[in-house]
C-alpha cells in the first residue's frame, strides 16, 4: 500500500498470527457480531449487511454490493462507506484469533470509483501480532474476487477486555445485549477460562 505510515509497521519482535483451535473453519459464514452493526449487522436497514468467511491460515473473504443508500456521488460508493467496508472486513479477522479487538488505525487507498449496484469483494488477513496489537491487510475488488483492485487498507487492532465495551457503550443497548442469550454466547466464546 503507498504511504502506510509507521505506526502500521509492525514492530521487529513480532509474531506470525495463529489461527486459534476454536475458529471457525475455512469457508464458514462468520455471521454478524452484533444485529445493530452497520457493517455486519442484520438489523440495519441501510447498513452493509457484510457476509465475511473464514480463509485459510488467518484470514477472511467478504463480499457486500453498494446500495444508493451507500452512494456519496451520484451512483459511486461513499469513500466512507467503502472505508467502513475494509473496517468490517479487517475486524472479522478477530473470530480468527478468538480475541476481541477495536480499530486502533485504518489507512485507506482509493484506487478507482465503485458504482452503485456493484459487489465489492474483500479480503484481508492478519500480518503479524505483538502483544496486544494486531496488524492486517486488505483488498476490495470489483467485476469479482480476482478483479481490479477498487480499494485497500492497512489496519492496526488492539486487543481489548469485554469491559471496554461496557465501559463506553450507551447503557440502554449494553443491558439489551445482555438480556439476549446469543450475544451473552458470541461475548462468553472469547473469554479465556482459567
Amino acid at each position: 500500500m503507498s504511504g502506510t505510515s509507521s505506526v502500521l509497521q509492525p514492530p521487529a519482535d513480532a509474531v506470525k498470527p495463529v489461527r486459534h483451535p476454536d475458529a471457525p473453519a475455512p469457508g464458514e459464514l462468520l455471521g454478524a457480531h452484533y444485529g445493530q452493526c452497520f457493517g455486519c449487522g442484520g438489523e440495519q436497514p441501510h447498513g452493509l449487511h457484510l457476509e465475511a468467511r473464514a480463509g485459510e491460515e488467518v484470514s477472511v473473504t467478504a463480499a457486500f454490493t453498494v446500495r444508493p443508500a451507500h452512494q456519496g456521488a451520484p451512483g459511486l460508493a461513499h469513500g466512507g462507506v467503502l472505508a467502513s467496508a475494509l473496517d468490517e472486513t479487517l475486524g472479522s479477522l478477530n473470530w480468527l484469533l478468538r480475541t476481541i479487538a477495536v480499530t486502533g488505525r485504518l489507512e485507506t487507498d482509493f484506487v478507482q470509483p465503485v458504482p452503485v449496484d456493484t459487489t465489492l469483494h474483500l479480503e484481508a488477513e492478519v500480518t503479524a501480532v505483538a502483544g496486544r496489537k494486531i496488524y492486517s491487510t486488505a483488498t476490495g475488488r470489483i467485476g469479482g474476487p480476482v478483479g481490479p483492485v477498487a480499494v485497500r487498507a492497512d489496519a492496526l487492532f488492539v486487543e481489548v477486555e469485554i469491559d471496554h465495551f461496557i465501559d463506553h457503550g450507551r447503557p440502554e443497548e449494553i443491558r439489551a445485549v445482555m438480556e439476549d442469550p446469543d450475544q451473552v454466547r458470541r461475548a462468553r466464546a472469547f473469554e479465556v477460562n482459567p
